[in-house]
């Protein structure tokens, strides 16, 4: 995306410049200056980075290869467009370009993961942001209608479409829907229909007994049967907290790997399933090592998951 007073106009000069980037350009140029006109300011957010070096493999290739996008547009492109998605809701993985740090790839179950879904399986990113993972596994070869994400504003969606350039070829469905609601599309359309859910960044938004309504949805959303998966990561606390002292664990409760497994296992004692969990504790790196400094200074660190239905 060219910016910083390059008109549209100059993008479709440019040799390597797909028809279809420029048309977004003036879009997200617009869309973003009614944005800024409209008095929101981005810098009050202490984890808003207002600069991007360098896009991070593997989301470089990804736009590059998959989105087409020249590589001498690919930082500015990606400024502007997470600019939006800050707008429509200021979490701090969009501040600090953590959107660009892809989940599931990270996974030790990758290769298991993509052929399952090769094989036909289907895959659901909730919290799913811009839909950064469901590109990547399209890239990696899963066809694109396996795939399902959910989110609560529409806005992350099509900005997702703006980002990748793929608005008339990704068949992956995107439903709106929060996650608490039992009437939503995502209960009606995919109850027992997913074989694996990605969970990246989510769990960490809720207290204790919100979490364990969202595991409940998921296993509800999960095939009924051994072998249903769940992986994800989140922030995770040195020597959270019991549960019971509300005070203490907070709004958001951060788990380290025993009150993870601990968990899970009152999960599977109030939906009558067993669970495999396994955990790996990470440091802060890459586009997240600024992380631990924006979590009340806490001794945080990564808690990356997967949870196996047994």
């Amino acid at each position: 995306m060219y910016f910083n007073g390059r008109s549209p106009a100059n993008c479709s000069q440019r040799t390597s410049a797909h028809p279809s980037l420029c048309s977004n350009m003036a879009k997200a140029e617009s869309d973003l200056k009614s944005i800024l006109d409209g008095g929101f300011d981005p810098h009050k957010f202490a984890w808003y980075e207002p600069e991007l070096i360098e896009v991070p493999e593997p989301a470089k290739t990804l736009l590059e290869k998959y989105s087409k996008i020249p590589s001498e547009q690919v930082v500015d492109h990606v400024k502007k467009v997470r600019d939006r998605a800050f707008a429509v809701f200021p979490y701090p993985c969009i501040g600090s370009f953590r959107f660009l740090d892809l989940s599931i790839p990270q996974s030790p179950l990758y290769p298991e993961i993509l052929d399952r879904l090769k094989s036909g399986q289907k895959l659901l990113d909730v919290g799913c942001a811009v839909g950064q993972e469901l590109r990547q596994l399209v890239f990696d070869g899963v066809p694109s209608g396996n795939l399902y994400a959910s989110d609560l504003r529409q806005d992350f969606y099509d900005i997702g479409y703006d980002l990748f350039n793929d608005h008339d070829q990704l068949k992956a469905q995107f439903i709106v829907a929060d996650i608490f609601d039992g009437s939503s599309d995502l209960v009606k359309n995919l109850t027992h229909k997913i074989d694996i859910v990605n969970a990246a960044s989510f769990f960490h938004l809720f207290n204790w007994n919100q979490q364990l309504l969202v595991a409940k949805r998921l296993v509800g959303l999960l095939q009924d049967k051994p072998g249903s998966l769940l992986i994800g990561r989140q922030i995770g606390l040195v020597d959270p907290p019991p549960p019971e002292d509300k005070e203490a664990a907070g709004k958001h409760y951060r788990h380290d790997p025993a009150t993870w497994k601990k968990f899970w296992e009152q999960v599977g004692a109030e939906t009558g399933t067993k669970w495999e969990v396994e955990t790996r504790m990470e440091k802060w790196a890459g586009t997240d090592k600024t992380m631990k400094d924006y979590h009340e200074g806490m001794d945080t660190f990564k808690l990356r998951f997967s949870v196996r239905r047994l």
